[in-house]
């Protein structure tokens, strides 16, 4: 990792999930090469384990925040309808965490229950606290992605989940034989995708279960990034180098965008330019700007 890795404008390429009540895990976690660490209170932690996993999540937090060339640092944690989301931010925001994932986030008003939450418990520690959200996990938030959108400056990122989505549903499935989407979570994560764009906050892409399928990984990571997504979750350090690859730019990808802004320097006033047989313009150049961006961050 870099000093980028703390700069709050670049978006991770890797998120990865750490129990916080796994000691053991946490201190592993820095060194695997994720961009960003989701210290996780929900899910991973059984019921009774919550209130040590908090100690610790905040300790870790404490030891590391300051570490510039640490990992990004973000608390997932639980659902605004447990009543366990006061316990777990007077935990940690003093501590001053990235950010903060809410999971089966259903609207843009849950955006702003929390942002407001935060405000009062964590003051001016909390000051640069950023959200991200899990927003598909109900059929209703599915239904109200658009909600997200303008919905309060906290927002830093919209993500996708299947397997509450699944379980909602009653589906068999969430994946075909071959490893693909079925349709439901296809529409579920390209929804989440284009709301997180008009929100102008990171579309980020939800796990890849099987850790061991190195292959249907990089496949998945790779869609994605062409997609227009610029991150993705890891439940496995293993799946880090995976993802970190599929989303930095590769060497033909740099050369190309390179081109396309060295062609409209040498013509600032032209709106289409023609450039290896093909006709681009404007939003060609934006991308290409963009690409380099990235570049520069990550190689």
């Amino acid at each position: 990792m870099t000093e980028q890795s703390a700069n709050p404008e670049l978006q991770p390429r890797s998120f990865l999930f750490v129990p916080a009540n796994d000691q053991r895990k946490l201190a592993k976690a820095r060194g695997n090469g994720a961009d960003a660490l989701i210290i996780d209170l929900e899910d991973s932690v059984a019921a009774d384990a919550k209130a040590p996993a908090r100690e610790m999540a905040g300790q870790f937090l404490g030891a590391h925040i300051w570490n510039k060339r640490r990992p990004r640092l973000y608390v997932r944690i639980n659902d605004l309808g447990t009543g366990l989301v006061k316990d777990d931010l007077n935990a940690v925001l003093s501590e001053r965490p990235d950010g903060i994932m809410l999971p089966k986030a259903n609207s843009g008003a849950d955006i702003v229950t929390l942002a407001g939450m935060i405000e009062e418990i964590g003051g001016e520690a909390a000051r640069d606290t950023g959200i991200v959200a899990i927003a598909t996990e109900t059929p209703a938030a599915v239904l109200q992605l658009q909600s997200f959108v303008g919905s309060h400056p906290r927002l830093k990122g919209l993500t996708w989940g299947s397997e509450d989505l699944g379980t909602a549903l009653g589906v068999e499935t969430t994946r075909e034989a071959s490893g693909q989407l079925t349709a439901p979570f296809q529409l579920a994560r390209s929804l989440c995708l284009i709301a997180a764009h008009a929100a102008g906050v990171q579309p980020i892409d939800s796990i890849y279960a099987d850790f061991r399928d190195e292959a249907g990984l990089a496949r998945e990571s790779a869609e994605a990034a062409r997609d227009g997504f610029t991150g993705k979750m890891a439940i496995h350090p293993a799946q880090i180098s995976v993802i970190n690859a599929a989303f930095t730019p590769g060497a033909e990808a740099i050369a190309q965008a390179k081109k396309i802004v060295e062609a409209f320097a040498a013509n600032p006033e032209a709106g289409t330019i023609g450039l290896d047989g093909k006709m681009i313009d404007r939003p060609h150049l934006l991308r290409a700007e963009r690409l380099l961006a990235r570049a520069r961050a990550f190689t």
